[in-house]
């Protein structure tokens, strides 16, 4: 059975070889997709490509944000460049002013050295395979740990759900045992007015007036389809969180037909009571809503 997870999390993890120490810190919040922005040291950019494909492995929804420090401490991570050919080029135009000026070339070799680009230092061959396989167990151990704080998160999300869920379903039980009961009531008000109007006739003379007019009202305010509805909705909701894994956008369809039904339930309450309760039906679907926005 796989956890469902909440988008929001954090992970960090660091990972030394061959005198470089490598961090990944991986933090998310919620978005409808997959939105990752990844900021390293320049000369790892080659990477960014390898880094989004790993991340993809473990996470589909989510605004991430990836920060990737390198700290090298080889010795000879950089070394000195002797550009021979600008140091000639140098020395024969100063040789030439000598001669043009008729003064003597007193140039020595530490000014020479001095010149621009003569020596410059250059950061050293690296071995990309061997560079890439340690970045690679650093975003992995991140990722990981990114994904467990999720899976934490994600079991809080899915008790809270269920709890909200279980308090939906005592609101449709309610509505659905106290509906027929608002027929009855309305056949007695109509009873009574006849006979109100009618005096001591028989009310019964017109049965068949009164059957219509019940039959009318009971068809008007009739939520059996509604009820087995969100019923239905109640329990898919409830499979798709032990199911688990990446649900969010389906809760977050299945929470869409709930508020349909809730909303066509109200329409039809014909009573204070289950007014109540339907508004109380809405108010616990909305607060469903808000959370699987949570939920990746």
């Amino acid at each position: 059975m796989t956890k469902i997870k909440s988008m929001t999390g954090f992970g960090r993890a660091e990972v030394t070889e061959n005198n470089r120490k490598f961090t990944v810190e991986i933090k998310a919040v919620n978005h409808r997709y997959l939105e990752a922005s990844v900021k390293m040291p320049k000369k790892l950019t080659m990477f960014e490509a390898n880094i989004r494909n790993v991340m993809k492995e473990y996470m589909e929804r989510g605004k991430v944000d990836v920060f990737v420090t390198l700290e090298d401490y080889n010795e000879a991570a950089e070394t000195v460049k002797y550009n021979s050919a600008l140091a000639h080029e140098y020395m024969k135009y100063i040789q030439e002013m000598a001669d043009d000026f008729g003064i003597q070339n007193d140039v020595r070799l530490s000014v020479l050295a001095r010149f621009p680009d003569v020596f410059t230092m250059e950061d050293m061959e690296t071995d990309e395979d061997e560079l890439w396989g340690t970045l690679e167990k650093a975003v992995r151990g991140a990722c990981d740990n990114f994904v467990k704080a999720r899976e934490k998160e994600g079991e809080n999300l899915k008790s809270d759900l269920i709890v909200k869920l279980d308090e939906m379903a005592g609101y449709v039980g309610f509505i659905e045992e106290h509906s027929p009961e608002i027929v009855t009531e309305y056949r007695k008000r109509l009873e009574e007015k006849l006979r109100d109007m009618l005096g001591n006739l028989d009310v019964k003379a017109d049965e068949g007036r009164i059957v219509t007019e019940v039959t009318i009202y009971a068809d008007k305010i009739c939520v059996d389809e509604e009820i087995v509805r969100l019923k239905s909705h109640v329990q898919a909701m409830k499979d798709e969180l032990v199911k688990g894994g990446a649900c969010g956008r389906k809760l977050d369809f299945i929470a869409q037909e709930m508020n349909r039904e809730a909303n066509t339930t109200l329409s039809k309450s014909g009573d204070l009571a289950l007014t109540d309760k339907a508004i109380e039906l809405k108010t616990v679907i909305e607060k469903i809503r808000e959370q699987i926005q949570n939920v990746e």
